[in-house]
C-alpha cells in the first residue's frame, strides 16, 4: 500500500527552474502582503463597519490560506524537480485547497448579493444587511465549504492506493490523486458530480442573475455621472468573479480528463497563484475607500508625524 506520493510538478523546465522559482516566490510575497494589508486595514479602520469590506476581509483571509496551502510546497517541487509528500499531507493539502476554493466561491456570491441590495434596494439595504446577517452569511460560507470538502476527504480516505504513486501535477489536486487509486472510485466521483455544481455552478449562476438586475438598475439611473459612480462600486467585484469562476469552470467543468497535460497545469497555476495576487491589487487600485484609508494609515506612520504626536 502506498503511504506517500511523489509530486512531479513541471517537467523539462531545467533552464527555467530558477527564474520560475524567483517569479513565483515574488508573487507569493506580494500576494500575502497585499491581502494582509487589506485584512489589517479593514480591521483597524472604520471600514469594518461596512458589510462590503467585512466580506472583502474574509475574501482576503481565504486567499491567504488558499495560496499558502499550494505555493510553498510548489516552490520546493520546482527546486527539487519533484518532491515526496505523505498520504496524510497530500489529502490535507487537497482538503484545504477545496475548502478555501469553495469558501471563496460562496463569499464572492455573498458579495454579489450585498451589491444587489445596495444598488437595487438602497432604501432597505441598511435594515437588511445588518451585522448579524453579515456574520451569519460568512459563517455559513465557511461551514458549508468545510462540510462539503470534509465529505470528499472521508470518501478519499477510504480508497486504496497501490503500485503507482506519482501525482502529475504541482499539488495534490482532486483528479490527479483519484487516478492513482487502485480501488473503485465511483462513489467519490458521484459525490464530486453532485457537489461541484453546488460549489461552482449554482453560485456562479446566482452571481450572473444578480448582476443582470444590477445592470438594469444602473441603466435606470438618469445621470451619466450617477451610472458611472454606481457601476464603479461593483466593477472590482465583477472582475474578480470573472477571473476566479472563469478559470474554475475551465478546469473542473471541462469535458477533457487530461489533467496531466501542461495546459491544465498552467490553468491551475492561474487560479492558485495569479488570482489571489490580482484580488488585492484590483480592490486597492479601483476602490477609492481602500486608497483613502491606505493614505491615512501611511500618513499616520510617518516618523515626523509620530514625533509631533508624541
Amino acid at each position: 500500500m502506498i503511504t506517500e506520493f511523489f509530486i512531479l510538478g513541471f517537467q523539462n523546465i531545467h533552464s527555467l527552474k530558477i527564474p520560475l522559482f524567483i517569479l513565483l516566490l515574488a508573487i507569493y510575497i506580494i500576494t500575502i502582503s497585499g491581502n494582509v494589508i487589506i485584512v489589517l486595514l479593514v480591521s483597524i479602520t472604520g471600514l469594518k463597519n461596512s458589510p462590503m469590506y467585512f466580506f472583502l476581509c474574509h475574501l482576503s483571509i481565504c486567499d491567504i490560506l488558499f495560496t499558502t496551502d499550494i505555493v510553498p510546497n510548489m516552490l520546493r517541487v520546482i527546486l527539487e524537480d519533484g518532491c515526496k509528500i505523505s498520504h496524510f499531507g497530500c489529502l490535507t493539502q487537497l482538503q484545504i485547497f477545496e475548502c478555501c476554493g469553495a469558501a471563496e466561491c460562496y463569499i464572492l456570491t455573498v458579495m454579489s448579493y450585498d451589491r444587489y441590495l445596495a444598488i437595487c434596494n438602497p432604501l432597505f439595504y441598511s435594515s437588511i444587511m445588518v451585522n448579524k446577517l453579515c456574520f451569519c452569511l460568512v459563517i455559513c460560507s465557511w461551514m458549508l465549504a468545510f462540510l462539503l470538502t470534509l465529505l470528499a476527504r472521508i470518501l478519499i480516505e477510504g480508497l486504496q492506493f497501490c503500485n503507482y504513486s506519482m501525482v502529475d501535477h504541482f499539488f495534490c489536486d482532486f483528479l490527479p490523486v483519484l487516478e492513482l487509486s487502485c480501488s473503485d472510485t465511483s462513489v467519490v466521483e458521484m459525490e464530486a458530480f453532485m457537489v461541484i455544481p453546488l460549489i461552482v455552478v449554482c453560485p456562479f449562476v446566482f452571481v450572473i442573475v444578480t448582476y443582470v438586475y444590477i445592470f438594469f438598475a444602473i441603466l435606470g439611473i438618469s445621470s451619466t455621472n450617477g451610472r458611472q459612480k454606481t457601476f464603479s462600486t461593483c466593477s472590482s467585484h465583477l472582475i474578480v468573479v470573472c477571473l476566479f469562476f472563469g478559470t474554475l469552470i475551465t478546469v473542473y467543468l471541462s469535458p477533457s480528463r487530461g489533467y496531466a497535460l501542461n495546459i491544465n497545469k498552467i490553468t491551475s497555476l492561474f487560479y492558485t497563484v495569479v488570482t489571489p495576487l490580482l484580488n488585492p491589487i484590483i480592490y486597492s487600485l479601483r476602490n477609492q475607500e481602500i486608497r483613502k484609508y491606505i493614505t491615512i494609515v501611511l500618513r499616520k506612520t510617518k516618523p515626523w508625524e509620530m514625533r509631533r504626536q508624541l
